[in-house]
């Protein structure tokens, strides 16, 4: 298949295009023109800036791909200025679980229906990060009814690469004895590896599914459980205080993800908890 991949250079972008390269797809990668080159000759390029509509019509106007997997559409905004101009059998969009309102145990992807809410058109800083989510779904199925496209949500990523450090802000609190405030202590939560998230992705290609898919790996952890595993194996303690730095899984409520349409399609993910410690033991040495 010829396959866009838009934004696949950091973070599970990685596996989920060497995935596709092993997988024999022919594969382009769309990016901002800074990471060119990551994957050798082994897939094209493409330059273009993603919330621009004029950028996104001279790159990718006159041009079709079987498949294109959509990785930084955040609101409908960025869904317009994607489907007005492409050319593609299927569209694959990165949402996120954050669009469930709210999480809760067992969260299956019909608790949240795209087609059952007014569609606003609307830029990535008009509301917060799951309201604009919401509406890049409203608008990926409201407005292109016609397109075949899924919706990819995942829970928080996680991995050695994570650019976004959350789970490393636990642990090196944790580690360096730095205050911290967090709300949400013992709420059991679920995560997905970078690896995982690629490969599902992936898999999603050369399925006949349409609509909004769930993907996280199986099982819930606490930060309780996180904090005490680095207390205990690094023998120090973690300072908990209301007027410690706020941690950035704050406000997030106990759930889980439900996954049976997932493994409905062949694809199983993995147990959390026989990957997660060695994560946090990866994170831990990062600290020395």
């Amino acid at each position: 298949m010829d396959i866009l991949v838009i934004g696949g250079t950091r973070f599970f972008g990685i596996p989920m295009v060497e995935e596709l390269l092993r997988q024999e797809h022919h594969v382009t990668v769309a990016t901002r023109g800074n990471t060119h080159g990551m994957f050798g000759d082994r897939v094209a390029y493409l330059t273009l800036q993603r919330n621009d509509p004029d950028s996104m019509r001279t790159a990718l106007q006159g041009k079709h791909f079987d498949v294109v997997i959509d990785k930084i559409a955040y609101c409908s905004n960025d869904i317009r200025y994607a489907l007005d101009v492409l050319d593609c059998e299927k569209y694959i969009h990165m949402s996120s679980t954050a669009v469930y309102n709210p999480k809760h145990m067992d969260t299956k992807e019909t608790d949240y229906d795209p087609c059952a809410h007014p569609l606003l058109w609307c830029a990535r800083d008009a509301a917060s990060y799951a309201e604009v989510k919401r509406q890049a779904e409203h608008a990926l199925f409201q407005a292109y009814p016609d397109q075949k496209s899924i919706a990819v949500r995942y829970p928080f990523v996680i991995g050695a690469d994570d650019y976004t450090r959350r789970l490393h802000f636990y642990i090196e609190h944790t580690l360096r004895g730095i205050p911290m405030y967090i709300d949400n202590l013992d709420a059991q939560m679920g995560y997905i590896h970078s690896d995982e998230a690629g490969l599902f992705m992936a898999h999603l290609v050369t399925t006949d599914f349409v609509g909004a898919i769930n993907g996280c790996s199986r099982g819930t952890i606490s930060l309780r459980e996180i904090i005490e595993y680095v207390e205990k194996k690094c023998k120090v303690r973690a300072v908990l205080s209301p007027d410690g730095d706020p941690a950035p899984y704050n406000g997030e409520v106990a759930y889980s993800i439900n996954t049976n349409l997932a493994s409905s399609l062949g694809f199983t993910f993995s147990n959390l908890h026989d990957w997660i410690y060695d994560l946090i033991d990866h994170i831990i040495k990062d600290f020395g």
